[in-house]
């Protein structure tokens, strides 16, 4: 005969359907591990927003900056090169910097609060997929790596985050979660 418990350790699911970060991470030390990267990918993206809208200087100049009429996505589409820089150089307008900066945005905001990370993380994907393939196969100046970039850790560290559901951790996904279920939004 065998035993079979209930702890809420051992479960899969919980009672009110809404899978947490404690039911398939079961290490704190991991769980909190995953808030510090979720809130790493999420401050890159709102400070790279941040920078691309007032020009502060890091990335952007003052004098390239949004709010005075620089365009943060049509500058580099406009210039990228490689097998697909036609295809970007197409397509470059002023609606790729709405798009661009809402994305950043959104993408900031979602991992800096925990919520709505499943979507976020396959949109961030997207994102940084594009950033890849217009700087193909050489990635931007002074890279070491013709092949792998930095975007493919930053796409990882989305997926991971949430999926992993890292927005339990100190963020909003617990309350998040019981509005949404497990799906997408989550």
């Amino acid at each position: 005969m065998s035993t079979t418990t209930t702890d809420a350790r051992d479960r899969q699911t919980p009672v009110d359907g809404v899978l947490y970060q404690e039911d398939i991470v079961k290490s704190p030390i991991l769980r909190g591990f995953m808030a510090f990267g979720r809130i790493i990918i999420g401050w890159l993206f709102f400070w790279a927003f941040i920078d691309k809208l007032f020009g502060l200087g890091y990335s952007t100049p003052t004098e390239r900056a949004w709010i005075n009429g620089g365009t943060p996505a049509q500058g580099f589409m406009s210039n990228a090169s490689g097998p697909f820089g036609g295809f970007f150089n197409s397509i470059s307008g002023p609606w790729a910097d709405w798009l661009f900066m809402a994305g950043l945005l959104g993408l900031g905001v979602a991992f800096l609060l925990g919520a709505g990370l499943k979507l976020a993380a396959w949109l961030g994907t997207l994102l940084v997929g594009l950033m890849y393939l217009a700087t193909f196969p050489f990635g931007s100046e002074g890279a070491t790596n013709p092949i792998t970039t930095s975007h493919w850790f930053e796409a990882a560290l989305m997926l991971i985050t949430a999926y992993g559901l890292a927005g339990d951790t100190a963020g909003l996904g617990k309350w998040w979660g019981k509005i949404v279920g497990n799906g997408i939004l989550r």
